[in-house]
């Protein structure tokens, strides 16, 4: 099954995926904030398949500019449980790559700390996972 996507869907999916990587930073605001944007877009830039062609459009992403963590949540997690409705809707195989690619960039967003990832990176990261399970 291929994906059928509107400009729109692709806007969703992008916002989605950069959104969870610039939530994780900005909740990172005492760590290394751009380390953590910069590792997580990295993982993203190398997503392959539907998926990563759609990530590496060169489009403005729109609603990445919150003023706090919270008015940023507010907009990402919606998105994100919105982006895996849409997709499980036409191929759930793409779903999960979406999913693992999400997943993929937050722990690669995480590095930069050595051992265990903050409580506050890793709380966040659960957050963003259960946006990604409610669809």
């Amino acid at each position: 099954m291929s994906l059928t996507l509107t400009d729109q869907d692709k806007n969703t999916l992008r916002t989605a995926a950069y959104g969870a990587v610039s939530l994780l930073a900005a909740a990172d605001a005492t760590g290394s904030p751009h380390k953590v944007a910069t590792q997580g877009s990295i993982a993203l830039a190398s997503a392959t398949g539907p998926i990563g062609h759609v990530l590496a459009e060169k489009s403005k992403i729109t609603g990445l500019d919150g003023r706090s963590v919270a008015e940023l949540a507010d907009r990402i997690l919606p998105a994100l449980t919105a982006a895996m409705a849409l997709l499980k809707q036409q191929d759930t195989a793409e779903a999960d790559a979406f999913r693992g690619t999400v997943l993929l960039a937050l722990e690669a967003a995480a590095t930069p700390h050595k051992g265990e990832p903050r409580p506050v990176l890793a709380e966040m990261t659960r957050k963003i996972t259960a946006a990604l399970d409610a669809a």
